[in-house]
């Protein structure tokens, strides 16, 4: 079994739960009082990134990257917005650079995407 094939029921999964993380960030922004700007900040990068994932499961088959793209925008975004969200409730982030890692990840793993249309796979 190809390794993206194994990996679509988990970018199914962080797709879908990069959503609700999203839409909920989103209303703790508008409504949650605080510094809303990190919630609107990890609310936007959870739902730019939910979609990707569902694209990058749909087409697993077609892009050999999928695997190493996926991959890298679920940790970034877990870093990014779980380091926000955590500097939100607690004062205080995950660790030191953990959102700016995040950031790098997500980048890394769009590149990813773009490396895919180099390194193809055979149909």
């Amino acid at each position: 079994m190809r390794l993206n094939a194994r990996l679509e029921p988990a970018l199914y999964f962080f797709a879908g739960l990069f959503g609700v993380a999203g839409v909920a960030l989103a209303a703790l922004a508008v409504h949650g009082g605080g510094d809303a700007n990190l919630a609107a900040s990890a609310s936007a990068m959870c739902l730019a990134h939910a979609p990707a994932l569902l694209a990058l499961a749909l087409g697993a088959t077609r892009l050999k990257t999928a695997w190493l793209a996926g991959f890298l925008m679920i940790v970034g975004t877990l870093l990014f917005a779980g380091d926000l969200v955590t500097l939100r409730f607690s004062g205080s982030g995950l660790f030191p650079y953990a959102a700016p890692t995040g950031g790098w990840a997500m980048m890394l793993g769009w590149l990813a995407v773009a490396g895919g249309a180099i390194f193809r796979l055979r149909a």
